[in-house]
């Protein structure tokens, strides 16, 4: 069976795939059609239904696997698949949602004693106590979730390798300037995204709840900051508590970029970068994924529409 990386224009597929997102819309001549993001475990391919029926079309949502026969087409130079004909898979067809999800490189157990060893150097004691809280209230979601519905870390397991990642580049950081409160850094890496637990919906057929599209992880992640202060008999008005606080509401930099408060403390502003850093280096390891040496990717749009560059490893030589 091809994978989604190995397909090219001119393939034909009769493959099973998982629906990552898709959209229903309306030709010029008035019939529907569906506009989809499929899914496997090798990466995601651009589809679209134009023949789709209005009874079929309630049932091809995220999170549903689907049998397509259907062609790969060259379309404005990248790839896309248009489909001839699908079905939903039927429980004799043995396939599982999971089967098609990307997983973190890093077990769930090893990501969360990883995160336990750097809970452990949190040597505040109200700070310690409240990321203990929230880590083992959301274990099971924080384990399992992706860090976003798209663009980086969107996999299995993402937001805490998302957070180990960044735990150790803070490591590297505090070990360099010993001027930062490795307390306090190392809870706000820890938390900065905890609020993605309830802003998406989980690791298959990832949607934004309504929570998460009314307040956002953000704001949601400084609420259960606050209520785990009150849970614990903290005082949510500490410093302590008002500066990690500060950590999770500034860690996108800027108002633009979502952010209530921009970083006003030296660990704020470590945070930002960090989970920028590690962002980043997830978007080109992404797009790169399935580029050839030498070859250029699509235009990339959180990443300022660039297109990225595969290098010719075997032309550097080692002298």
């Amino acid at each position: 069976m091809n994978t989604i990386a190995n397909l090219k224009p001119g393939d034909s597929v009769n493959n099973f795939f998982l629906i990552k997102d898709s959209k229903q819309g309306v030709t010029t001549q008035g019939k529907p059609y569906m506009s989809m993001m499929l899914q496997d475990k090798s990466g995601e391919i651009d589809t679209k239904y134009w023949t789709v029926t209005k009874e079929d079309a309630p049932k091809l949502i995220a999170g549903v696997v689907i049998k397509v026969q259907g062609d790969v087409i060259d379309y404005r130079g990248k790839k896309q698949l248009k489909i001839l004909n699908c079905r939903v898979a039927e429980s004799t067809d043995n396939v599982r949602a999971s089967e098609f999800v990307e997983n973190a490189p890093i077990s769930e157990q090893e990501l969360f004693d990883t995160v336990m060893d750097y809970v452990i150097q949190i040597d505040d004691v109200d700070l310690s106590r409240i990321v203990r809280h929230l880590v083992t209230k959301y274990k099971e979601e924080f384990l399992s979730f992706p860090a976003a519905k798209v663009n980086h870390h969107d996999f299995h397991s993402g937001l805490a390798y998302h957070v180990t990642c960044m735990l150790r580049q803070g490591e590297a950081l505090v070990d360099i300037y010993p001027q930062v409160n490795r307390a306090l850094l190392y809870s706000g890496i820890i938390l900065h995204d905890i609020g993605k637990v309830k802003e998406l919906s989980g690791s298959i057929g990832v949607q934004y709840t309504r929570e998460g599209n009314l307040l956002g992880h953000i704001v949601i992640a400084s609420e259960e900051v606050n209520d785990a202060a009150t849970e614990l008999g903290i005082d949510r008005n500490s410093e302590s508590v008002l500066l990690l606080k500060h950590l999770i509401l500034s860690h996108h930099g800027k108002l633009e970029y979502g952010s209530p408060k921009v970083p006003m403390i030296l660990e704020a502003e470590l945070l930002h970068f960090i989970d920028n850093i590690d962002a980043r280096i997830m978007m080109f390891d992404k797009n790169l994924k399935n580029v050839a040496p030498g070859e250029f990717s699509d235009r990339v749009f959180p990443l300022e529409s660039r297109q990225l560059y595969q290098p010719i490893v075997d032309d550097y030589k080692m002298e």
